[in-house]
């Protein structure tokens, strides 16, 4: 690449990060170090006006400094088809309407690369995405109904409901065969508060030894880390005392991967990370995937071979 691009970042208040595990702040440390320059603009100052969108925005510089990461040289008002080249849609979840609001408005950026796709990302919901895939997801209920959910919980004996639309491993909640009440009471309380379904699906013991995150840049797995849960835990998330350990890509992890590229292509999901545990499948995540730093620390990751970029080095070939 000898171009010099303008990248923008939507995303979260880059004071509040933490510049050890941030993959946006990694992702923005590889574009300025490949010669591009960048903007940052959080996602409420995203605006249209008169057929353009446009985002009040920082030309800003990075660097590896804990407590001084970041130097702001000057405001700007963006126009986003015209004035930059790439935009990285990075802001955290929740995937609330504001969120989706802010995909429609991206969708009418004309020339620039989006990095999710907006529309992509508004169409894949991280927990109901696996549904085109049922071949390769545990068995699964999206469901309110209070029968449908007690008929799927007798036949399994042991569930995990979660909330369609929380993340980190919040609202996720394991159930037994002894727990029909607790679970019924959870669902309809949730229904009742949301308007909303919740996903329940066969636990899969699987998960303590390890659930694995897969990143994959355009349709390709580039790199893996299992996080194993603490003891006494189900959920591997590491605020929950999850460890993090290097991890290879077995057969059916390259089967998995092989069977959604296409879909991911298509829907312009370049950036994703999904999680697997055993055999199965449990979700897609294309908001802000996380994870880079902790790859290349534990894999000693050099030179190109840094996930930052090999990002850049795939998407602007």
């Amino acid at each position: 690449m000898t171009k010099s691009l303008r990248v923008a970042l939507q995303m979260d208040p880059l004071a509040g990060i933490n510049i050890k595990s941030d993959s946006t702040f990694l992702l923005g440390l590889g574009a300025q170090e490949l010669g591009h320059s960048l903007y940052a603009y959080q996602p409420e100052h995203l605006f249209w006006h008169d057929g353009a969108v446009m985002a009040r925005a920082s030309a800003i510089s990075l660097r590896r400094e804990e407590g001084n990461h970041f130097t702001v040289h000057s405001a700007t008002v963006l126009n986003l088809s015209t004035d930059v080249d790439v935009i990285l849609l990075r802001q955290d979840p929740p995937f609330d309407m504001g969120y989706i609001t802010n995909t429609h408005l991206l969708d009418q950026v004309k020339h620039t690369r989006i990095v999710n796709n907006p529309s992509g990302v508004r169409n894949a919901p991280e927990k109901l995405l696996i549904l085109r895939w049922p071949e390769l997801i545990a068995s699964t209920l999206i469901a309110s109904d209070a029968d449908a959910i007690m008929d799927f919980a007798i036949q399994h004996g042991d569930v995990v409901a979660k909330k369609l639309y929380s993340h980190a491993s919040r609202d996720v909640h394991r159930f037994s065969k002894h727990q029909l009440s607790e679970l019924l009471y959870f669902a309809a309380e949730h229904r009742a508060a949301t308007k909303e379904p919740l996903m329940l699906q066969h636990f899969l013991p699987e998960v303590y030894e390890g659930d694995k995150r897969i990143i994959i840049f355009n349709g390709e797995p580039v790199a893996a880390i299992k996080n194993i849960p603490a003891t006494g835990e189900f959920l591997s998330n590491r605020r929950l005392g999850g460890v993090a350990h290097p991890t290879e890509l077995t057969v059916r992890d390259h089967e998995i991967c092989a069977a959604i590229g296409p879909t991911l292509r298509e829907l312009g999901l370049y950036f994703v990370g999904i999680d697997v545990i055993g055999d199965y499948l449990t979700e897609i995540n294309v908001t802000s995937p996380a994870g880079l730093q902790g790859i290349n620390r534990m894999y000693d990751l050099q030179g190109d071979a840094r996930m930052e970029i090999l990002f850049w080095k795939k998407l602007l070939p």
